[in-house]
């Protein structure tokens, strides 16, 4: 590149401390330069009052309504009736297990062998 009629090589060690310099330079100056507050000028929050019944901040307690406790109620119902059904899938399956072997040897569809991969198992 010829500039101010001289050739200048741009992967030279001096022009890399060159530009090496007026990037750092560059830097220093911005930081100095930099003042946040003339930036970005603060601004306050409008603190709108709260109406009557609603919740303020994390800290106040929540009152539930009439609404609330019956949706409470209602999701507890549904809960109890989900337990109780698995507790009845899992009497139906113990007792689907148990049906396998008999006290007399006799045994279901399934062919039951004692001290085999279904026995083991079991127990």
């Amino acid at each position: 590149m010829k500039l101010w009629n001289k050739c200048i090589c741009l992967t030279s060690r001096k022009t890399m401390m060159v530009l090496t310099a007026l990037l750092i330079s560059t830097l220093v100056i911005a930081g100095i330069l930099y003042e946040p507050e003339n930036i970005v000028p603060s601004v306050e929050p409008i603190i709108e009052q709260p109406e009557e019944g609603e919740v303020t901040d994390s800290t106040s307690i929540w009152v539930p309504t009439e609404e609330d406790i019956a949706y409470q109620d209602s999701m507890y119902i549904i809960i109890q009736n989900t337990q109780n059904d698995i507790s009845d899938i899992k009497q139906d399956i113990i007792y689907i297990i148990e049906r396998l072997d008999y006290e007399d040897g006799t045994h279901d569809s399934i062919r039951y062998v004692k001290g085999g991969t279904i026995d083991k198992r079991r127990n």
